[in-house]
């Protein structure tokens, strides 16, 4: 049976507790892995990028807005084998576990209200809505380990124009290469056949 650690339970020689009596996780030499991750007491939507723990800043009302009019309207017209998660942890392989903004996931996978991972063979689209915090990772880390583990679609999301809408940049995988293609961007509307029949009106963000 796994055991949760918490800062007060660490052993005063714990690898996990700092000189001193900090509480802060040290990492072991080789890196966290996925069962060290998710044994350890984190903050919320804390990610595990290569061994290492990311921790989420506080996020604009952009950042939530965008999320709820995409997480809506991927649910408008989604296909009964499929589901929609938000912040939902999608295990990559040994080191990686990112929690991306939005999932689409296969409904087999969804298992029950118990469900706390998926893995990545069970996603069908990753969304990352970019954050001052966190732009080199939405832009770069994560669409290449995203790519690589063989997710077929993925959208990123940046703030742009007068008005602070989303514009949304769609990203298909190219099997052979394991690398994303882009395959449009998009500002006022969202109208899409793959990965399923999908149409958001964007500027629908100033309503919310």
């Amino acid at each position: 049976m796994e055991e949760t650690l918490t800062a007060e339970e660490l052993p005063d020689r714990s690898p996990y507790r700092q000189p001193g009596g900090s509480s802060w996780p040290v990492p072991p030499p080789d890196g966290y892995t996925v069962d060290d991750f998710f044994t350890l007491d984190l903050p919320p939507h804390t990610e595990l990028i290569d061994g290492s723990l990311v921790f989420v800043s506080s996020q604009r009302a952009f950042h939530t807005l965008s999320m709820c009019l995409l997480e809506q309207g991927l649910w408008r017209h989604i296909p009964s084998g499929l589901r929609v998660r938000r912040e939902m942890a999608m295990v990559l392989g040994k080191r990686n576990v990112p929690e991306p903004d939005l999932l689409v996931v296969t409904a087999e996978a969804d298992g029950d209200q118990r469900t706390t991972r998926y893995q990545a063979a069970d996603v069908l689209l990753a969304v990352e809505v970019v954050s001052p915090d966190s732009e080199d990772r939405d832009r770069d880390t994560k669409p290449h380990k995203y790519a690589a583990a063989g997710i077929k679609h993925f959208w990123l999301v940046e703030m742009t124009g007068e008005n602070d809408r989303p514009m949304v940049i769609t990203y298909e995988l190219d099997p052979v290469n394991k690398t994303y293609v882009s395959t449009g961007v998009h500002h006022d509307r969202l109208k899409l056949s793959a990965p399923y029949d999908i149409d958001i009106d964007l500027t629908a963000i100033d309503e919310l």
